[in-house]
């Protein structure tokens, strides 16, 4: 059985969006420059069928984080400011789980890809994910909330955070609502001009 693993983009204040989101900005201003050292690699390009792309330590990062799950979890809200822009071929090529309240069709997507709608709770989630992934990982891919409450019911094991350089001044934090101590063990550092990766274990 693999591990239970968060991969997220953060800003130096700990913001995974930025302020003053409406229709034409879901996620917030300058939530572009968040992720933007992604944008050119081959492995970001590649799944979301395009061509080309740059091939550096980041972008074996990314590979390697994007590979490892065998499943995914995500909440509602992220799911519904995706569904969109991901259209008939999402990027994930595998099984996805999505936590909400509303009950909801499977959805199958082109390319691997399929969402099923959880409304009993992140154990429950995590059991089929775990199911779906086999002896690979399975991927909390967000927004806050969920990785807080995987977090908060122990059951994360591992999260890596892709630190850009940037200040958002506001948005959701992603570590807002979590009131207990948590130790973590960092167990990789990996520096390039665009952005720092941070890899922690959980300690439990």
């Amino acid at each position: 059985m693999g591990k239970v693993v968060a991969d997220i983009s953060v800003s130096m204040d700990g913001f995974i969006t930025g302020p003053n989101p409406d229709v034409e900005q879901s996620l917030g201003e300058g939530i572009d420059r968040l992720h933007e050292w992604m944008y050119d690699l081959a492995a970001f390009r590649q799944p979301h069928g395009l061509e080309g792309g740059n091939t550096n330590r980041d972008s074996e990062v990314f590979e390697e984080a994007f590979e490892a799950p065998g499943a995914m979890i995500m909440g509602r809200s992220m799911f519904d400011v995706g569904e969109g822009p991901w259209g008939d071929n999402p990027p994930f090529h595998k099984p996805v789980f999505v936590l909400t309240h509303g009950p909801r069709e499977t959805l199958v997507k082109e390319g691997g890809t399929s969402f099923t709608f959880i409304t009993d709770g992140v154990g429950s989630a995590l059991d089929q994910a775990r199911a779906a992934a086999g002896a690979k990982d399975v991927g909390i891919a967000g927004g806050a909330n969920v990785i807080q409450q995987f977090i908060k019911a122990g059951l994360l094991d591992e999260i890596q955070i892709h630190l850009a350089p940037v200040l958002l001044g506001g948005g959701i934090r992603l570590f807002e609502h979590i009131a207990e101590q948590v130790h973590l063990e960092r167990t990789r550092l990996i520096e390039s001009p665009a952005v720092t990766h941070l890899k922690f274990r959980i300690v439990k």
